[in-house]
């Protein structure tokens, strides 16, 4: 029995291996994002936006007016990529219903599987990409309007890590939907070959290691509380033994 090669076996090959590649790193990452979070940039940012909060949540609520613009323009930016997001997505789904076989990602040009099976694929993920992006900003903005009410809260006595764990849920759904759409662009790659698919996973994966690894050391800020209380026991310890030593002198 001959065997023949088929231009439709290379999508076989190189398109699992190209996701493989997008799927391996990300797990490394969140390996190392939960076991040496200060290895990565987002664990450096998590840490920057507590501090953030704690120094924030210091200041009295007319004087956090810096803090509120800075949470709605993270806000404004969620808004944005959600519709973005649910552009691209309807007009995934109007493109999926209007393909025929003469569309331009079955043309000969294109060395690889196009079958309209294989399209209505490349069709379906590239809308799951977007719709877990939508659904990431969506959650982002939600979450960041939670912290926004509690840091304008006033005389506001609710735990420091609550509004902190808004904060990072909001930031970490930020971070699902870019990546969401760097699946996407990888997906749209494979519209033009699994070759592309496969080199633009290489490259993708290069530039986000060099993106998403830090090897600086993220700055300890002190807390201006702790630093006021010391300075405040040290000062009642002075005036405590220059009371006793007036009191010997006296006697």
């Amino acid at each position: 029995m001959n065997w023949r090669w088929n231009e439709e076996y290379l999508d076989l090959i190189l398109v699992p291996i190209a996701l493989l590649i997008m799927f391996s790193y990300h797990l490394f990452l969140l390996y190392r994002y939960l076991r040496f979070p200060h290895t990565t940039v987002m664990g450096c940012e998590d840490h920057y936006k507590r501090v953030w909060v704690e120094k924030t949540m210091q200041l009295d609520a007319k004087d956090r007016g810096t803090a509120i613009a800075v949470i709605n323009s993270n806000i404004v930016a969620s808004t944005n990529m959600t519709s973005v997001s649910l552009v691209l997505s309807s007009l995934i789904g109007t493109w999926i219903g209007s393909s025929s076989r003469k569309s331009i990602l079955s043309s000969s040009v294109i060395y690889g599987d196009t079958r309209m099976t294989i399209t209505s694929y490349k069709y379906i993920s590239l809308l799951s990409c977007f719709l877990v992006a939508f659904a990431s900003f969506v959650q982002m903005s939600r979450n960041y309007t939670l912290a926004a009410f509690l840091i304008s809260m006033p005389h506001c006595e609710i735990p420091v890590s609550y509004v902190q764990k808004a904060v990072i849920k909001g930031s970490n759904y930020w971070v699902i939907g870019l990546r969401a759409l760097y699946f996407a662009t990888t997906l749209i790659m494979w519209s033009f070959g699994p070759i592309s698919m496969f080199i633009s996973s290489v490259i993708m994966v290069a530039v986000l290691r060099n993106q998403d690894t830090t090897s600086t050391q993220p700055y300890l800020f002190q807390s201006r509380f702790r630093h006021q209380n010391c300075l405040m026991v040290g000062e009642e310890l002075v005036t405590v033994n220059r009371a006793f030593g007036h009191q010997e002198r006296t006697m």
